[in-house]
C-alpha cells in the first residue's frame, strides 16, 4: 500500500484534490466490471502531469499502470498496489485535411465518428471497438480486415523516464496485438491518422453494417473484454473452444458465451477469479483436444485477493 504522506501531497500538488481517488474499485474501469481497488488513481490532464507522476513512481519506486477505458483489461481481486494513471481526460480529437490527431484517451468510436462527419474513409472497423486510442496503438487493435496499422501515420509516446518522443509507423513496430509501445512500455500520448476522402453515405453504412453484424454475433448485453483469445495462427479461437464443447461452460458468475464462443462473459457478479480460472480451463481443454495453444488478448494486472 502506497502511504507516504509525501507522496499524497505531490500527487495533489501536481493533479489537485478531485482528479486523485485513493482505495479506488478498478471494477468501475474495466468492461469486464471486476477488479479490486486500486491504491491511488490519478487522472492527468496534460502531458506535463503525467510525466510529473511517471518522475514521482520511478524517484519513489511506485508501481504504476496507465489505462484508458479499460476495454482489454482484468484487474485481479485483490486490487493493484501502486497508483492507476487514468488517461481518459486526455481525449482531444483533432481533423486536420484528411489526418486526424486524437489523444490516448479518446475512445475509438468517437474518433470513426469524427471521421464520418469529415467523410473521411479508413476507420469504418473502429467503429464498434469500445477501447480508447492509446490502448488501440498499444495493441495495434482491429476487426473485420481493419486494423490501426492500415491507417496510423505516427504516435507521441512517453518512456519510462517522462521523455516525450514522436514515433513514425515504422518505429512503432506494429503487428498482431502487439507494438513497440507494449516492447518498451511507452505510453501513447496521441496519435494522428492519414485516411482518404470517401463518401459519407457509403462511409455511414459500412459502419453500420459492421455494428448490426456486432449486435447480432456478439455478446455485447454482459461485460466483457471483447475477444478474449489471440488467433492462433492457423486456426479461430472461437472455432478451437467451439468445437472443444465449451460453449457455455462456467466458472461462477464467468461463462464461455453461447452467442459467440470467443467470448468469455460476465454474467452477473463474476469475480476476476472467475474469469482468470475460465481461461485457465478453455486454454487446457483446447491444448488437449487440438495441442493448440490459446494466449489471452487481455492483459491482466494485480494481485489476487486474500481470504
Amino acid at each position: 500500500m502506497v502511504q507516504s504522506r509525501d507522496v499524497i501531497n505531490y500527487l495533489k500538488n501536481v493533479l489537485g484534490n478531485d482528479y486523485i481517488k485513493v482505495n479506488e474499485p478498478m471494477k468501475n474501469y474495466t468492461s469486464f466490471k471486476v477488479g479490486g481497488p486500486a491504491d491511488f488513481m490519478v487522472i492527468p490532464r496534460n502531458y506535463e502531469q503525467v510525466a510529473n507522476v511517471i518522475n514521482l513512481c520511478k524517484k519513489n519506486s511506485i508501481p504504476y499502470f496507465i489505462i484508458g477505458n479499460g476495454s482489454n483489461l482484468i484487474v485481479k481481486d485483490g486490487g493493484f498496489r501502486g497508483i492507476i494513471i487514468n488517461l481518459s481526460e486526455l481525449k482531444l480529437v483533432q481533423v486536420i485535411g484528411q489526418r486526424i490527431k486524437a489523444q490516448s484517451g479518446a475512445l475509438l468510436s468517437l474518433v470513426s465518428k469524427a471521421a464520418l462527419k469529415e467523410t473521411l474513409k479508413g476507420l469504418e472497423f473502429a467503429s464498434g471497438i469500445p477501447g480508447s486510442i492509446g490502448g488501440a496503438v498499444a495493441m495495434n487493435a482491429g476487426a473485420y480486415n481493419g486494423e490501426v496499422s492500415q491507417v496510423i501515420e505516427s504516435a507521441v509516446v512517453m518512456n519510462k523516464d517522462g521523455i516525450i518522443r514522436e514515433l513514425s509507423k515504422d518505429e512503432l513496430e506494429l503487428s498482431y496485438r502487439h507494438s513497440a509501445i507494449l516492447k518498451y512500455d511507452y505510453i501513447v500520448l496521441e496519435a494522428t491518422f492519414k485516411l482518404e476522402k470517401g463518401d459519407y453515405d457509403t462511409i455511414k453504412n459500412r459502419m453500420d453494417d459492421l455494428n448490426r453484424r456486432r449486435r447480432e454475433k456478439q455478446p455485447l448485453e454482459y461485460p466483457s473484454a471483447g475477444s478474449t483469445f489471440k488467433r492462433p495462427e492457423g486456426h479461430f479461437a472461437a472455432k478451437l473452444i467451439e468445437d472443444s464443447g465449451l460453449k457455455g461452460t462456467n466458472v461462477g458468475g464467468a461463462e464461455v458465451s453461447i452467442k459467440h464462443s470467443g467470448f468469455i462473459i460476465n454474467k452477473g457478479n463474476a469475480t476476476a477469479k472467475d474469469i482468470l480460472d475460465l481461461i485457465e480451463i478453455v486454454e487446457k481443454v483446447v491444448k488437449e483436444k487440438f495441442n493448440v495453444e490459446l494466449a489471452p488478448e487481455v492483459r491482466v494486472i494485480g494481485e489476487d485477493k486474500i481470504e
